[in-house]
């Protein structure tokens, strides 16, 4: 939808207008709690913050935006304190404004093209986008609830989605609101794929995962848990029986340093340690109940978000003594400079250019610690990033009493090679039409992680509106076909 007609403003008064604060709970507090971090803005402060856009005709914002959100439009309402008009015009592009405010690196997105924060004359920080699409959100979920699409007639047309993630609640979502009945598989217990199982309390209250599953049950979509697509059920299967189907199941195969000692107790992959970590039995598989037994030294592995999760996930089961090891240093961790903050502030120690050689063990099985080696950068590498190359006789060890693994995802290449006909490139990744999420496959569609790899919710909500938009089509074309064919005979 295209962005709301530019206001005219005062834009070097607007310039003069201080950041508002963005309140975040104390640290040594929030190390004894799984709460949100950040309290974020009053109602007062949100109207100030959103003054702060100059409502540029440039907008690039909106261009930095994956979903292309119309956010001068947005903020212009919140200013003049329609909160609930800002929150339906993130709506128009967005199914998640509440979750995107939270979680998107908006540093390197939105408000990283921000004119504010861009003006060397003035040196502030941007127009705090992120915080500002969160507020709206939220006040109009816990106000007037999640708007709920108008009702529509019945297709009689049935889709498929595999996953519960941000990219198929979106895909049903938007289908749902079409008419057509979806129902979606998913292999943990309860909806909200990484939104639940991937990202912690802390960062995203469960609350908001749970607001967003009852709309979609409200709407009439079918949740099926533990359920592994590819072994209890296959995609030829689905095939057979839905009209359309939907890969969204997303990059869940955990990366290995590939470093010996992995064996030993002690030693977690990132995502078991954070579900394990940060949710309650419920909403567990048999088998990962039981909290992870955490010592007082933890070592975490990895530069991204998923390492920061961990440290901080750490802190709070008791650890006392917790250290982030990356192979770069801090300018090339790709994970959010925020979060980084957030441990830090919570007594977190980074250790730079450092990579793993072996994880040590004692007679019993459990792991004592890391020994590692001195890294120096190099040339850059097919990432555009400084190559890491070891120090020859540099290795230290890092006591540990329990080790993570958090150095990043992969799309599982087993799953989709197993589909008939469907293309596939390295890793896995699902080969996809850019603009409509088609496969290979007829009737077969995919988005998000599971064709891009491990990337943003943001950008798997953008191809999931993308493909649900297709998937539409596709399903209505059925319908016609159908219809032609009756008259004919």
């Amino acid at each position: 939808m295209a962005e709301s007609p530019r206001p005219k403003v005062d834009r070097k008064a607007r310039l003069q207008i201080p950041p508002q604060l963005i309140l975040k709970h104390d640290p040594l507090e929030r190390c004894n709690n799984w709460e949100e971090v950040v309290i974020g803005l009053s109602p007062e402060a949100a109207m100030i913050e959103a003054t702060r856009c100059i409502q540029c005709p440039a907008v690039p914002c909106i261009k930095a935006c994956p979903v292309q959100n119309d956010i001068p439009g947005a903020l212009w309402l919140l200013e003049s304190g329609d909160f609930i008009g800002a929150a339906n015009k993130f709506r128009e592009t967005s199914t998640m404004p509440d979750v995107c405010g939270r979680i998107c690196p908006q540093e390197r997105l939105c408000e990283g093209d921000c004119v504010v924060g861009n003006n060397p004359k003035i040196n502030v920080r941007p127009v705090a986008i992120g915080r500002l699409e969160a507020f709206v959100a939220d006040h109009q979920r816990k106000t007037d609830g999640l708007p709920r699409p108008p009702a529509v007639e019945k297709t009689g047309k049935r889709a498929a989605v595999i996953g519960a993630g941000p990219a198929g609640m979106t895909v049903a979502e938007l289908l749902a609101s079409k008419g057509h009945s979806v129902t979606i598989l998913d292999n943990w217990p309860e909806p909200g794929g990484i939104l639940r199982y991937g990202i912690p309390n802390f960062k995203l209250g469960k609350s908001i995962v749970e607001d967003k599953v009852a709309l979609l049950r409200d709407l009439g979509v079918e949740f099926i848990s533990n359920v592994t697509v590819g072994r209890e059920v296959s995609v030829s299967q689905l095939q057979d029986e839905y009209d359309a189907v939907y890969l969204g199941h997303g990059a869940s195969i955990g990366a290995s340093p590939n470093v010996p000692g992995e064996h030993f107790n002690g030693v977690y992959y990132a995502t078991d340690f954070l579900v394990r970590g940060n949710l309650t039995p419920h909403e567990l598989p048999e088998g990962q109940k039981e909290k992870p037994k955490v010592g007082k030294r933890v070592v975490v592995i990895g530069g991204g978000d998923t390492s920061s999760d961990c440290v901080r996930t750490a802190v709070r089961l008791g650890a006392e003594d917790v250290t982030c090891l990356y192979r770069r240093t801090e300018s090339e961790m790709p994970g959010r400079i925020e979060e980084r903050t957030h441990a830090k502030e919570e007594g977190v120690k980074y250790f730079f250019l450092a990579a793993p050689l072996r994880f040590m063990g004692d007679d019993d099985g459990n792991v004592t610690g890391v020994e590692c080696v001195q890294m120096e950068l190099g040339e850059p590498d097919a990432s555009g990033r400084p190559r890491p190359v070891a120090k020859a006789g540099s290795e230290f060890v890092v006591p540990a009493d329990t080790v993570v693994m958090a150095v990043g995802y992969w799309a599982d290449e087993e799953f989709a090679q197993a589909i008939p006909g469907l293309e596939t490139q390295r890793g896995g990744r699902i080969v996809i039409d850019s603009e409509t999420g088609e496969t290979s496959v007829p009737g077969l569609f995919a988005g998000g992680d599971s064709v891009r790899g491990a990337d943003l919710v943001v950008t798997a909500i953008a191809d999931a509106q993308r493909a649900a938009a297709a998937m539409d089509a596709y399903l209505q074309s059925l319908s016609s076909t159908a219809e032609s064919a009756y008259q004919t005979v």
